[in-house]
């Protein structure tokens, strides 16, 4: 009886632990808590990245000397650049860094196991840690790149909204673009960003049409173009902003309650292989043991 108290008590703690764990996390990242911290702490615009590339040279700074000694031509530079601008990594010597740890990380993680491993195992696990090494920054990039994707693509349509209101509301674009930004800096701030450098861009002298091109180019992400598409025919025929981005808005709202529906739909074949691999192996021992262990007990004995 004993055993059983401490094992439920057990039980019972991890289980709350786990809990209180997961609901701070969940109320922290919330977009809700996130504006009650910001309208606590008083009204705070959103500012630009500290470091913005003007130019296509990757190789500024002191990494001059290091980008030099890659074996990596301007050209591959220019285009990683591009790749990590459109993960969110605009500083410059981030491709620079991302091109050595190419070259460095896999001599690094191989020469670890190869000098404390003993000889037969330690080839093995030299190539395999090279290997594994040679792919981290790519996958890590790319997982980086999605995230971001998914997040302009999930927050186009709110953007489109406020962008509705504040033009119906009698704001010009620009200005109804500095005012979204402002709104989705804390639900969505990777579309804020991309709206704070679309108008940094248009202040800056940049034709409107040039800025938005520069935006789609920028993100890669379809229903962006859609829009700067739409955008250059209103203002090239003199058409409605308003009755545009309000038909746009309801496209992308539809493909985002599409997207979600194909991501539910995908839960039950994600679930095979984590209940096959471990629920069902549990189940069995749980279920079998006992009538096992009695079999064994009954068939065993002379």
């Amino acid at each position: 009886m004993t055993i059983l108290l401490l094992l439920a008590a057990f039980f019972v703690s991890i289980a709350l632990l786990i809990g209180v764990a997961t609901s701070y996390v969940v109320s922290s990242a919330s977009p809700e808590r996130k504006r009650l911290r910001a309208a606590i702490q008083g009204p705070q615009r959103g500012a630009l990245p500290t470091i913005l590339t003007l130019t296509s040279n990757v190789e500024a700074g002191g990494w001059q000397t290091v980008a030099k000694m890659l074996p990596r031509s301007r050209k591959d530079m220019d285009r990683l650049r591009l790749r990590m601008t459109r993960a969110g990594v605009r500083h410059p010597a981030a491709p620079v860094i991302y091109a050595l740890l190419e070259v460095v990380g896999p001599v690094v993680a191989g020469a670890v196991p190869f000098f404390f491993l003993q000889a037969p195992l330690s080839w093995f696990a030299a190539v395999l840690a090279a290997m594994v090494m040679f792919f981290v920054p790519g996958l890590l990039l790319e997982q980086r790149l999605s995230k971001r994707r998914r997040q302009l693509e999930n927050g186009l349509p709110d953007a489109l909204d406020l962008l509705v209101v504040c033009i119906e509301a009698g704001s010009g674009l620009d200005q109804a673009i500095v005012k979204t930004s402002d709104e989705l800096a804390i639900a969505y701030p990777a579309l804020a960003d991309e709206l704070r450098i679309l108008t940094t861009e248009i202040r800056a002298g940049k034709p409107r049409l040039d800025a938005f091109k520069s935006l789609s180019k920028r993100t890669k992400v379809d229903d962006i173009r859609t829009l700067v598409s739409t955008l250059i025919q209103t203002d090239r025929f003199g058409t409605s902003v308003g009755q545009a981005l309000r038909t746009h808005a309801d496209v992308s709202r539809t493909k985002r309650r599409q997207r979600a529906e194909e991501r539910a739909q995908k839960i039950a074949v994600k679930l095979v292989f984590p209940l096959a691999l471990c629920f069902f192996p549990a189940l069995y021992v749980v279920v079998l043991g006992p009538a096992v262990i009695r079999l064994m007990h009954a068939f065993g004995n002379p």
